[in-house]
């Protein structure tokens, strides 16, 4: 035992395996610790808010402190940030018109829209809105219009004044604050700061919250799923491995008929049979479990089968010993090992399976939690996050599904090649 242990915590595979699965589950129980609360608790009215850190605008215009610096290139910084592309990609197409129209040789090489200043001259020197361009509709060179409007107000670094409701005229008279382009707050002097590392959903829910609320869940359906299934697998396949005979033949049977049967279709069917109300997490996982038990009954029994005839079994035999004792204590040590390996395997399948199922809509249905299945079906199916470019909304699940399924595959494949002789260096 001390050998095939001190083998294990040697086998790289593992320890890494290990390492990956050992940080998911630290962020599980720790991270609440920090931002407890409901993880499906609304707190934006935008759908996919992107990630950064949010400062109430209010509360910095309510801020006693305000700090005057003037950075070197704040302006530019500032126009950038404010020109956007669809700006740039009108003003070079603007430039180009024209210059096909004055025939000034402009050609779109000669116009890089991501050097602002450049860009910015250029429009300046030709733009003029009583310009007519050849085959421009009205509305067009409205926008044209406008956009120049709004590029002047780019330039514009007047004071800003926030004005507060005099509640004697009911006016907005009062001088709240006023507010310069070298005027700056201190993110700490403001009462009111959001940390979003990962955004909110289509519904306004911090991503990162539920996503470390849902890994926890779907880490238990797993657990939940992969000890059913490696509980009904072991208990078949040694009962069929040892006895044989009609037993076997009867173990075999329903084994082959639900191995036959593809268990995405069987899930389906259980899932859709069960009312939606009462379709909770622990309920799904039970019906993975039940459904996908074929594949370690037979690898089980193969086991069994090759270690039932051996000296130590035979002479417990001899010895009037009874089955359950000799299944317990002369063949279950021998595939111990084994055993491990098909669990490990099926809390990874559990958490897929789920998440397959959660997709078409027949995952868990709950109020009050999420799971990693959940997230992708709201983010994917239900809110389009995919069409609408709200990347973190869905990635960082397929990621810690990936991680959680990569992380268990290498700690099996580890201990498969510790345990197993065939793969033995």
């Amino acid at each position: 035992m001390k050998t095939h242990l001190r083998a294990v915590l040697r086998s790289g595979k593992f320890i890494v395996g290990f390492t990956i699965f050992a940080a998911i589950l630290l962020l599980v129980f720790i991270y609440p610790l920090f931002n407890p609360g409901n993880p499906l608790q609304m707190i934006g009215y935008n759908s996919f808010t992107k990630p950064g850190t949010y400062v109430s605008l209010y509360d910095s215009l309510d801020t006693r402190r305000v700090y005057t610096f003037r950075p070197p290139g704040a302006a530019d910084v500032r126009i950038d940030a404010k020109l956007s592309p669809e700006d740039r990609e009108s003003i070079m197409e603007w430039l180009l018109s024209y210059s096909e129209q004055e025939g000034l040789g402009l050609t779109e090489r000669d116009i890089d829209i991501e050097y602002t200043e450049g860009l910015m001259a250029l429009w300046w020197q030709y733009y003029d809105s009583e310009i007519r361009l050849d085959g421009m509709t009205i509305a067009r060179r409205r926008e044209f219009e406008r956009l120049d409007l709004r590029l002047d107000g780019l330039f514009n670094l007047d004071d800003l004044h926030v004005m507060a409701l005099d509640p004697e005229t009911g006016e907005y008279d009062i001088l709240f604050a006023t507010v310069s382009d070298d005027d700056y707050v201190n993110v700490d002097d403001v009462a009111n700061v959001i940390y979003l590392p990962l955004g909110t959903d289509g519904f306004g829910r911090d991503v990162l919250k539920q996503l470390v609320s849902a890994i926890g869940t779907s880490l238990w359906i797993g657990l939940i799923a992969g000890s059913i299934a490696t509980a009904i697998g072991l208990t078949l396949g040694l009962i069929s491995g040892y006895i044989g005979g009609i037993v076997d033949d009867i173990v075999m049977f329903f084994t082959n008929l639900i191995t036959v049967i593809p268990g995405i279709v069987l899930l389906i069917l259980i899932s859709y049979s069960i009312s939606q109300l009462e379709r909770g997490p622990v309920t799904v996982a039970i019906v993975i479990g039940v459904t996908g038990w074929a594949w370690t009954t037979r690898s089980v029994r193969s086991q069994v089968m090759s270690l039932r005839n051996r000296d130590h079994v035979n002479l417990s035999k001899l010895s009037g010993h009874s089955i359950p004792k000799i299944i317990v204590r002369d063949i279950l040590p021998y595939i111990a090992s084994y055993v491990v390996m098909a669990f490990i395997l099926q809390i990874s399948i559990g958490i897929l399976s789920e998440a397959t199922l959660s997709m078409l809509g027949l995952g868990p249905s709950t109020t009050t939690t999420a799971t990693l299945g959940l997230m992708l079906d709201w983010s994917i199916m239900k809110s389009t996050a995919h069409i609408s470019g709200a990347w973190w909304a869905y990635y960082p699940v397929i990621l810690a599904i990936a991680l959680i399924s990569f992380s268990l595959n290498l700690m099996n494949t580890g201990l498969d090649q510790v345990f197993n002789p065939q793969l033995r260096d």
